[in-house]
């Protein structure tokens, strides 16, 4: 078995324990308003945090390209209550014009 396909494995045990461990956790402790609040707002942040770092880097640099212009669109989009679909048609073509013209 190759290196990756060990990680791959790894990282499937490892999901699956912390799965476990959450199915596990008693009641008590996930019905307090603290846990109750970080787990509504955790996915929001990790959804923000891979967006921004999908849209901003580049390996290890900072990267401000047509990336950057087409989430601009799609945060317009959003905040007219757009279409979902539509939102993020907007964004590639805003990405893939700017491309284009570069």
């Amino acid at each position: 078995m190759t290196p990756a396909w060990t990680a791959v494995l790894l990282a499937g045990v490892g999901c699956l324990a912390l799965k476990v461990a959450g199915l596990a956790m008693p009641a008590r402790v996930l019905e307090r308003p603290a846990v109750a609040r970080m787990t509504m707002l955790l996915p929001v942040a990790l959804l923000a945090a891979l967006v921004a770092v999908q849209t901003l880097a580049d390996g290890t640099r900072l990267a401000l390209d047509a990336r950057v212009a087409g989430l601009g669109a799609a945060v317009l989009l959003l905040r007219l209550r757009a279409p979902f679909l539509l939102v993020v048609a907007t964004a590639a073509g805003v990405a893939a014009l700017l491309r284009a013209l570069a």
